[in-house]
C-alpha cells in the first residue's frame, strides 16, 4: 500500500488532497501563479519565471495569458507554441499534456480531480486523479470544460462551452454538454 501522498496522487489510487504536503506544494504553485498573473503587461511574451520553472514542462513558444491557475504545476506539460487564452485553469492532480500548437480559448478548465462518491469519504477529502492527454494542434472553444481522464486526439476541435465527459477521437468536431460529434 503507498503511503506517500504525492506517490498516492500519481498512481491513481484514492487519497486525501487536505494533506498537509499536498498543501505545501499547492501554496509554491499559488505564489508562482500569483507572480504570472501581476507581470506588467507591456512584457510581450512573459510567463512568470517562478511558473515556468514549476511546470513539468514548457515548450518553446509556450504563451499563457493571465490570468490563469493551476494546483500544482509539476504535473502540467505544455508542448511548443501552445497557447492558452485568459482565465484558463488546470487542476492538475495528475499529469495533463498539451500538444504543439493546441489553441485554449479564454476560460478553459481542465480538471484531474475526481472527488469520491461516498459524501463522508468526499468531505474527508478524498479524491483520485485521473490523466488528462490533448493532442497536437487541438483548438478548445472558450467556456468548454475537460472532465478527468479524457484523452482528446491531435486537430480535434472543441466547441465553446462544451463539457468533454469521455475520449474524443483526432480530428473530430465535438460540441454541447456533453459534447457530442457535430
Amino acid at each position: 500500500m503507498i503511503t506517500d501522498p504525492f506517490a498516492k496522487m500519481a498512481s491513481g489510487e484514492w487519497y486525501c488532497c487536505l494533506d498537509d504536503a499536498l498543501e505545501a506544494e499547492r501554496q509554491i504553485t499559488r505564489r508562482a501563479v500569483h507572480q504570472h498573473n501581476t507581470i506588467d503587461p507591456d512584457t510581450r511574451g512573459a510567463c512568470g519565471s517562478l511558473l515556468i520553472a514549476r511546470l513539468a514542462h514548457f515548450g518553446e513558444g509556450a504563451y499563457i495569458e493571465a490570468p490563469f491557475h493551476a494546483s500544482y504545476g509539476v504535473n502540467l506539460h505544455l508542448g511548443a507554441g501552445i497557447y492558452l487564452n485568459a482565465g484558463c485553469v488546470v487542476l492538475d492532480s495528475a499529469k495533463v499534456t498539451i500538444g504543439e500548437r493546441t489553441m485554449f480559448g479564454p476560460g478553459v478548465h481542465v480538471y484531474c480531480a475526481d472527488h469520491h462518491r461516498d459524501p463522508v469519504k468526499r468531505r474527508a477529502g478524498i479524491e483520485r486523479a485521473l490523466p488528462v492527454t490533448i493532442g497536437a494542434d487541438v483548438w478548445i472553444g472558450g467556456g468548454a470544460q475537460v472532465l478527468p481522464g479524457v484523452r482528446i486526439g491531435e486537430n480535434a476541435i472543441i466547441g465553446a462551452g462544451s463539457v468533454v465527459t469521455k475520449d474524443i477521437a483526432a480530428g473530430e468536431r465535438v460540441a454541447g454538454v456533453p459534447a457530442r460529434p457535430l
